[in-house]
């Protein structure tokens, strides 16, 4: 069994997705200390290239490959609908042994509001596609059904009592991973529901439909649910 030892003081994190995830979740750790390189398309994108200057000497950036390279643990903060793409420009190990956080929800938008799940994914996952075409990765689900900001400061609903979901196939990348959340952004143990393997990101990713209508509903993105027992 793989397990993982990581200092969780200092490291180099990868971010793949220059959006509105991608910058929350790249600065929130470099205000933790972490050094962040963004990666994109390729090297010198424009908005990267913003963010590196606004974030200061710990960031960096480059293609998505140098990205998914350099970091120890790298983040998955694309549109579900071209991560796969992204993916198939790495080199064949820039990810093997790593833990990889996928973020990302196949919305279809093209019909309005609350999106589909994109057909191609309605019946497995997309977290599914990333772990089968990253095999020697170990793919977390998480983060996914949260807004940004939420993501990265849990006490902006309910003073963070309130539930995040987690799956994959590993269990050390897991628990890995759920601390790193707790030291990096505050999330709590008790936060944490983790629904088994990344087959269940079936459902975490089908729950996102349901999350635009209740951002209608309520008039802000700044909410979540809590699992009672």
């Amino acid at each position: 069994m793989v397990t993982f030892e990581y200092n969780f003081t200092i490291m180099r994190i990868g971010i793949l997705g220059t959006g509105t995830v991608g910058e929350a979740i790249a600065s929130a750790l470099i205000a933790k200390g972490h050094q962040v390189r963004m990666g994109s398309r390729s090297a010198g994108s424009e908005k990267a290239a913003a963010w590196v200057k606004k974030a200061g000497k710990e960031a960096s950036e480059g293609s998505f490959n140098d990205a998914a390279l350099w970091g120890d643990i790298v983040f998955i903060c694309l549109n579900g609908e071209y991560a796969l793409d992204a993916l198939s420009t790495l080199d064949e190990t820039a990810l093997n042994g790593k833990i990889v956080l996928d973020l990302t929800n196949p919305l279809d938008f093209t019909q309005g509001m609350p999106p589909r799940i994109l057909e191609k994914y309605r019946d497995v996952s997309l977290g599914e596609k990333i772990q089968a075409a990253i095999p020697n990765a170990y793919v977390v689900k998480t983060l996914n059904t949260v807004n940004a900001n939420v993501m990265v400061d849990p006490r902006k609903v309910n003073k963070g009592q309130h539930s995040l979901f987690v799956c994959g196939n590993h269990a050390d990348a897991k628990n890995k991973v759920k601390h790193f959340l707790a030291d990096s952004f505050g999330w709590t143990a008790e936060s944490f529901v983790d629904l088994g393997d990344i087959k269940a990101a079936r459902c975490t990713e089908a729950y996102v439909p349901l999350w635009v209508l209740l951002w209608q509903a309520t008039g802000t993105p700044l909410f979540s649910v809590k699992l009672v027992q």
